[in-house]
């Protein structure tokens, strides 16, 4: 793991395979290195191997080819009887490659997600459909997950329908923010005394194919919809990367004026996550392209406008809980608007429950893994163009996630 959200997703698993069998060795890939120490501190976890990565070019395929030097160099070190990955970063990719390569079984953590385009999110949807290929233990967070592995010929007995992880991480961070006297680090201490009476909006974006006219089109809307409705506090954590922060900026400023429509809109760094968590049950909205964001806004029962043209993540579009509006300063603006004034509709965009899991996903990965590390693959089974969502061959989640699960939750054989 290496990148912010990575490590939140992965928590949930290291302290479920923690003092079990199989002892969890941390290998920090080093994307996020500003941010991560803070996280690593947060969820109780030390890194066992820390990557230097000597990046003097920014292309994907520099950054790919140090991390899969980088990672084959500590497979052959360790004594692994299996890697884990998450979801479809560079690191993944890397990490699931260098185990293929070492004959090392590897398990993908958030497996399945697909928006059918392999140019958005770029480079992601091509990470994890590469995975998938190369992964033994496919671990879906929901039943379209397990569809879309299905229609790409996984094996049945490969696929695990566990829930996703960030529930088990949002519950961890909320009952660690519970311990936490004054504003969370991150965030300025005056932040609720400027909200006072009025409504929040949690805004981010950060995503590749975001970068330049779309982020600078949100940002002017932002400013516009700030002096169309004075009652609204809008908090930007920006995203480090320079060129997400250069553009949020000339967004704004083209959208400027001198009404003190700037007091509506504060920009902060990226925030702690006890922060995030903060803001984020606070909001009346969160506006993001965030794919993490979208399901902690869920698991908060936050409503969310997702700033992207296609998601992976449709499940909390499809429960109610948001909207998929794209990276469109006219279609931000509309959507305020019409939440702010019928407060029927805004309440009305929220998930009834939550479509990610009841909060139990890391112990079930720990249990999978503690029964069949080191035992033989199973063989592949030919492509079905059977209807996988409630096929007896994938571990189904009785409706809606019950309050108890057996110790170990395994696939059908």
């Amino acid at each position: 793991m290496g990148t912010r959200p990575e490590i939140i997703k992965m928590a949930p698993v290291y302290h479920a395979l923690k003092g079990g069998p199989l002892e969890p060795v941390v290998v920090h890939t080093g994307q996020h290195r500003d941010l991560a120490w803070s996280l690593y501190r947060f969820f109780g976890m030390q890194p066992d191997h820390t990557l230097d990565l000597r990046r003097n070019r920014t292309t994907l395929g520099h950054l790919n080819a140090q991390l899969l030097d980088a990672t084959d160099a500590i497979i052959a070190r360790e004594s692994a009887q299996a890697i884990l990955v998450h979801g479809d970063t560079s690191s993944a990719l890397s990490a699931a490659m260098a185990g293929f390569y070492a004959g090392i079984p590897v398990g993908h953590v958030e497996a399945g997600l697909r928006s059918g385009d392999l140019t958005n999110p770029f480079p992601e949807e091509m990470n994890r459909t590469v995975i998938a290929t190369l992964a033994r233990w496919h671990f879906a967070p929901t039943d379209g997950a397990v569809r879309n592995l299905r229609r790409e010929g996984i094996a049945p007995e490969a696929i695990s329908l566990v829930g996703n992880t960030i529930v088990d991480a949002v519950q961890f961070g909320l009952d660690r923010l519970a311990d936490v006297e004054g504003m969370p680090v991150g965030l300025p201490a005056d932040t609720e005394e400027w909200i006072g009476d009025g409504d929040m909006v949690l805004v981010t974006m950060h995503r590749r194919e975001n970068w330049g006219a779309p982020i600078e089109d949100v940002a002017e809307s932002v400013v516009e919809t700030a002096r169309a409705h004075p009652h609204l506090r809008f908090v930007w954590p920006v995203h480090p990367n320079p060129e997400v922060r250069s553009a949020v900026r000339r967004g704004l400023a083209r959208g400027a004026d001198t009404t003190g429509v700037s007091k509506q809109i504060r920009l902060v760094d990226s925030l702690s996550y006890p922060a995030l968590l903060w803001a984020l049950g606070r909001s009346w909205l969160v506006m993001t392209d965030s794919g993490g964001i979208q399901e902690e806004a869920a698991a908060l029962g936050r409503p969310v406008l997702v700033l992207r043209t296609t998601t992976e993540r449709p499940e909390v579009i499809e429960a109610g809980g948001g909207a998929l509006i794209g990276p469109s300063g006219v279609a931000v603006r509309a959507w305020v608007h019409d939440l702010a004034s019928d407060g029927l509709a805004h309440r009305a965009l929220t998930c009834d429950e939550n479509p990610y899991g009841d909060g139990q996903t890391g112990a079930r990965i720990a249990d999978i893994l503690a029964c069949e590390v080191g035992t033989p693959a199973p063989s592949p089974s030919a492509p079905t163009d059977e209807d996988p969502a409630i096929s007896p061959a994938v571990t189904p989640l009785p409706a809606l996630f019950p309050t108890a699960w057996p110790s170990a939750v395994q696939p059908s054989a």
